[in-house]
């Protein structure tokens, strides 16, 4: 199973944010932006603080699929 970060997307693009808008506001190092673009695993303390700058759950920026999909 790999991790899919296609939530997080469109919940960018629902807030109205861009990477650029979300890297300023979690915090997150370049390198675990570009993991995050590249759909590359990330930590949890990385997810934490995605969540805290969204104001949203785990669920909502990352979904786990087949990797035959």
């Amino acid at each position: 199973m790999k991790a899919s970060y296609k939530k997080l997307w469109k919940l960018l693009v629902d807030k109205e944010m861009s990477k650029g808008d979300l890297h300023r506001a979690s915090g997150l190092s370049s390198g675990t932006m570009t993991k995050l673009r590249r759909g590359e695993d990330v930590s949890m303390e990385a997810l934490r603080k995605i969540c805290i700058a969204l104001g949203c759950n785990i669920g909502d920026i990352v979904e786990f699929i087949n990797d035959d999909q």
